[in-house]
């Protein structure tokens, strides 16, 4: 495994950078700081850099029983090495114990590790889980990762796509309450996340025609318009319009057969129209194993498929198998040409 300091004049170099991913340790009272020690127990098979506190990550291997040791600003585990993008906490953290002074710790790691993407420093981001309800009490202005790596990248339409080795599912609206997903429904929401969905399954997925199945919102899609509008008012004449410009799209699907095996054949993706939505779907076929993936960056970012976990933080039960599922599919989608 390729070792390099996170910092270095060399990291400005794309070339150089080609493969290395970043990690971002998260919630530092959560189960992140522990499942990267962990992930370091295991093989490491490409360049990996961890942004965060190593004093944090050393405590957390210590608590576990867990070899872990920091030399030249590498840490080393049985699993192999991996530089570090060092950001100190701002205050001491207890394990499932939130404190709001280490939000701007949270946000300056999110932060030092996506403009390193922009920049060309890494091919790559993968983040840990954060505590939401923090950062918004803290202030910050802060939705989901999604979200802020979009506004930081300056993409206007983000989508968050989750998989695992059964489906795909990517959603058109994301953390807004259910009340608003109807008015966040619009042709042109619609269509941009579809557009990003359609490219990026052929860029970085390498899938000449993606299948994209797309949900309608209402039950039944709406029952020819009884059960609701927005099938006939925004759903249709979209798919229609890009189906004209060759996109294979089909529906719109009612959400309760969408996801049956006979639905899914021939299907590449599942599209549904609000969180909750799809969400439990793919959750259900394997919940550890689903990667969190943002489409429409212009580097690619991957995720773990749960939340910060407080209860378990520091317990050393938290099953790190979806962390290890995002590091190797951000390693492969950034080495496909």
């Amino acid at each position: 495994m390729a070792i390099r300091d996170c910092e270095s004049d060399s990291m400005s170099n794309p070339h150089d950078a080609a493969g290395i991913m970043v990690l971002t340790t998260g919630e530092p009272a959560g189960v992140g700081p522990e499942l990267v020690v962990q992930l370091l127990q295991q093989e490491v098979t490409g360049p990996l850099c961890i942004a965060g506190d190593p004093d944090l990550l050393l405590e957390r291997a210590a608590l576990l029983g867990l070899p872990l040791a920091l030399s030249s600003d590498t840490l080393a585990a049985p699993g192999g090495e991996a530089a570090v993008l060092p950001v100190s906490l701002k205050t001491s953290s207890q394990p499932g114990q939130l404190d709001v002074a280490n939000a701007l710790y949270v946000v300056e790691m999110l932060e030092r590790a996506t403009d390193g993407c922009l920049k060309g420093e890494f091919a790559g981001l993968v983040t840990g889980p954060v505590q939401k309800s923090l950062l918004i009490e803290a202030g910050n202005d802060f939705i989901g990762h999604t979200e802020f790596l979009a506004k930081r990248a300056g993409v206007k339409t983000p989508v968050m796509m989750l998989a695992n080795d059964h489906l795909r599912v990517a959603l058109v609206t994301i953390h807004i309450p259910l009340a608003e997903v109807a008015l966040a429904l619009t042709r042109e929401r619609l269509e941009g996340v579809l557009r990003v969905l359609d490219t990026d399954l052929r860029m970085r997925f390498g899938i000449a025609t993606p299948a994209i199945g797309v949900c309608g919102l209402n039950p039944h899609a709406g029952e020819a318009g009884h059960l609701g509008q927005e099938e006939i008012e925004v759903i249709i004449p979209v798919l229609e319009a890009l189906r004209a410009q060759g996109l294979d799209l089909r529906g719109p699907l009612p959400a309760d057969t969408a996801f049956t095996q006979d639905s899914l054949k021939g299907l590449d993706v599942v599209v549904a129209m609000f969180h909750d939505q799809g969400l439990p779907v793919i959750k259900h076929t394997g919940f550890g194993s689903v990667v969190n993936i943002t489409l429409g960056l212009p580097f690619v970012r991957t995720s773990v498929d749960h939340g910060t976990a407080l209860d378990l933080a520091g317990t050393g039960q938290a099953d790190v198998g979806s962390l290890v599922a995002a590091v190797k599919l951000a390693q492969r989608l950034s080495s496909d040409p």
